[in-house]
């Protein structure tokens, strides 16, 4: 019955040292950085520019998903005239989406 059994023998020294053994690590690495770290700072980036561009005027989305108009803008905060006569001060960060022009009805 010892046929069916290989027998188990140290590998000799220098085959597949230190460097070639770090280099599935490595490639695991260089792909997780293309396909998900990279990807994701472009869009925070993105993110970030369209916040600091919201202007008077502009209609947007909030995170938690509320179509209005900006009416007033400061460093921090923005109001959001949510229908006629109703405004929320939300965050300049909690805004998702810009949305093109006439999408709020008056």
């Amino acid at each position: 019955m010892n046929f069916l059994i290989s027998d188990a023998w140290a590998q000799a020294d220098g085959a597949g040292g230190g460097l070639l053994g770090l280099l599935p690590m490595v490639l695991i690495f260089v792909v997780f950085y293309f396909l998900l770290i990279r990807p994701q700072q472009k869009k925070a980036k993105e993110h970030r520019e369209m916040v600091a561009a919201v202007t008077k005027g502009d209609e947007v989305v909030t995170n938690g998903g509320v179509l209005g108009k900006i009416i007033d803008v400061d460093d921090n905060f923005a109001s959001v005239e949510i229908a006629s006569g109703i405004i929320v001060r939300v965050q300049k960060a909690a805004i998702s989406q810009l949305m093109p022009k006439g999408t709020v009805k008056s």
